[in-house]
């Protein structure tokens, strides 16, 4: 199986690529990203890199992928977000939080309607502002980890939308964009480590 994929211009630290396919399921797509990206993190065939999702240690769906060569687990974190037929995928140490966001340019009625409805931005705001601002506000509920537990609203981003935080907690998220041809892409990452 091939797909077209492009590396993404990603903060310093995370590299990230965006590939698209419509005959692939989006867990074939993420698998094959993170697979191609890991590969090349490590200078070493993609056929000797296994990325499967983590172990459950309870009961529930768990969505984390993670790498491996041969037996070891690698010490990486996979980040992913997916959006009708396109991924993005991002890797980086895996002490640093990371959220992405992918939506089309072109939004339909009922995603217009969602983010309207928990955009901090006022009514009659265009379509480009809005999206901008939501995929900022979704990229950092998953660098959070609490993902669609935290409320949009509850979002909150700087004057300047470089930044974002939730309330409640004390971390700090910078807002990166990597947007691609018609893909409307957004990284919140934490701080790295010193």
């Amino acid at each position: 199986m091939t797909m077209e994929s492009v590396l993404l211009d990603a903060p310093q630290g995370i590299t990230a690529r965006l590939g698209w396919d419509p005959k692939l399921t989006v867990h074939d797509r993420r698998r094959m990203l993170a697979r191609e990206l890991v590969a090349d993190q490590r200078g070493v065939d993609e056929k000797t890199v296994l990325v499967e999702r983590e172990a459950p240690n309870q009961f529930g769906h768990h969505t984390h992928l993670i790498a491996m060569e041969g037996t070891e687990e690698l010490p990486i974190l996979i980040s992913t977000a997916s959006f009708r037929t396109a991924t993005v995928v991002a890797i980086s140490d895996p002490s640093i939080p990371v959220g992405l966001d992918i939506r089309d340019m072109h939004p339909d009625d009922a995603t217009l309607h969602e983010m309207t409805r928990h955009s901090h931005l006022l009514e009659g705001s265009d379509t480009n502002a809005l999206l901008a601002h939501w995929t900022k506000v979704q990229a950092v509920r998953e660098a959070d980890g609490r993902g669609v537990r935290v409320k949009a609203d509850y979002v909150r981003l700087d004057p300047a939308r470089h930044r974002g935080w939730v309330p409640d907690r004390r971390v700090y998220y910078e807002i990166a964009d990597m947007s691609r041809d018609a893909w409307i892409i957004t990284i919140a990452y934490g701080a790295f480590p010193h």
